[in-house]
């Protein structure tokens, strides 16, 4: 029996069988949820019972226990969890089977799995140990990882989650088939230079019973796009469908930035058997990107991104709303050397720019597009104000760095323009040396709190280099 005739996805109104993978592309994507896998601080027990709910409330219907710095998910995984713990993860999966969550338990032991030989057979009974003694609080979902490791044994990781899958389900019939993640979990990584699948690849997709459920990360760790042409071909490279763990918004390799726009440039036409969102360490600050993800999950083909974000914020901040929306407008896109996830940050306040610097300083516009700009300086300034003062201090606690460099920025472009417009003949030394001291404060700041680095702050460079 495989994995999608034995699974059971729960609606927000009720239970309903989960439909054949041919069809889901016009429906919701069957398994649908969030992936606690991010490497930093692990949520709170009761930051995750509010994450049930709110999936819950949003028409998702699983959530993957896998935080990477759970010593004993990871880095110790053959240690049992001690009582207490036990105790949590019972109550997490009694929450979540009240919410109709399918709650998902995952080890990844590849940092030290020992594939042969009496080590070999140690460890794999003590990895069946610490599953059953997960299924002995009520678990019925199991995945094993092996990201983020420097082995490669395709075959062995194969061989181990086929006898993982057949030990399971010859004692317990009512286990769902495995979840697991490979070592080279994009597609990226299944190619090699010259685009033939990787040995790793070949050897672990081959080997693998067809029940087990793969997921993979889309071309790159961070690539905020997966064109369905894309999907099809990983697909193709595993000979299965495969499912995705979407990493946003989770900023682990860029804390100080937070990730609030929307997910977009997913597939539409190429079924998803199963779509997971890695959100970041702050649950909080993670809802606005989740929220547009369950309106993704939940309906691929008429997913509108920006449409799905306001949405979002509004239902999450009520009167606040429209100062959340200038905060997490700038504070959408994540970008290093490897990665590139979300859409750019202030779009309409960098096509303000845009116009002004066309027309600066003797267009016709330029006075009128010089307060276009003032006039949105000055209403980022009021709204960090707003936020800053009437946020609830649960949320407050995980963005109030960024909203004080917000407030800095705004601020900073006020007096940049007031400069700019004044001209050097007119200009105060004395506004000039604040000008240079906030940019500073900002500079300072940075590594802490990053906010619109590449709309507000570029704009303030962009002046200083003028003046």
């Amino acid at each position: 029996m495989n994995f999608m005739k034995r699974m059971v996805v729960v609606s927000v109104s009720a239970s309903l069988m989960a439909l054949p993978v041919s069809v889901c592309g016009a429906s919701p994507v069957p398994l649908r949820g969030v992936v606690e896998g991010f490497y930093g601080s692990p949520w709170t027990w009761e930051a995750r019972q509010d994450m049930l709910a709110f999936c819950a409330s949003h028409g998702m219907n699983a959530y993957i226990y896998a935080p990477k710095d759970d010593t004993y998910h990871r880095s110790q995984w053959r240690v049992p969890y001690p009582a207490d713990k036990l105790s949590e993860i019972e109550r997490l999966a009694a929450c979540a089977k009240r919410n109709h969550i399918r709650f998902v338990f995952a080890v990844s032991p590849g940092l030290d799995f020992r594939y042969a030989g009496r080590d070999g057979k140690r460890d794999r009974e003590c990895l069946l140990e610490k599953l059953e003694a997960v299924y002995a609080i009520g678990v019925r979902d199991f995945a094993i990882f092996f990201d983020d490791i420097e082995e490669k044994n395709g075959r062995g990781q194969a061989r181990l989650l086929n006898w993982l899958e057949k030990r399971l389900g010859k004692r317990h019939p009512d286990v769902s088939p495995l979840l697991a993640v490979p070592t080279e979990y994009t597609r990226q990584a299944m190619r090699s230079g010259d685009g033939k699948i990787t040995p790793y690849t070949r050897s672990f997709s081959a080997a693998l019973r067809e029940d087990i459920r793969v997921l993979f990360t889309g071309e790159g760790v961070c690539i905020g796009r997966l064109e369905d042409g894309q999907l099809a071909d990983a697909n193709g490279i595993y000979g299965r469908k495969l499912g995705l763990w979407w990493n946003y918004p989770v900023n682990d390799y860029m804390e100080a930035k937070l990730a609030l726009g929307p997910v977009d440039h997913l597939p539409t036409r190429e079924e998803i058997p199963a779509i997971f969102f890695n959100p970041m360490q702050y649950p909080e600050m993670s809802k606005i990107a989740l929220a547009t993800a369950a309106q993704y999950a939940n309906a691929p083909r008429q997913y509108d991104p920006q449409r799905a974000w306001e949405q979002a914020v509004e239902e999450e901040y009520g009167s606040l709303a429209p100062d959340m929306k200038i905060f997490a407008a700038h504070s959408q896109h994540l970008e290093n050397s490897w990665a590139n996830m979300g859409k750019a940050d202030g779009e309409e306040f960098r096509a303000h720019v845009d116009a002004f610097w066309k027309s600066w300083p003797d267009g016709p516009k330029a006075r009128e597009n010089w307060q276009i700009l003032r006039n949105d300086a000055a209403r980022m300034s009021r709204a960090a104000d707003k936020l800053l003062e009437g946020l609830p201090d649960k949320k407050l606690d995980e963005c109030r760095p960024q909203l004080m460099q917000m407030q800095r920025m705004a601020q900073a472009a006020g007096i940049a323009l007031d400069l700019l417009k004044a001209g050097k003949g007119e200009m105060d030394s004395l506004s000039l040396a604040e000008l240079k001291k906030q940019r500073e404060e900002i500079r300072s700041q940075e590594k802490r709190a990053a906010w619109s680095e590449q709309a507000v702050l570029r704009f303030i460079d962009e002046i200083l280099q003028t003046i």
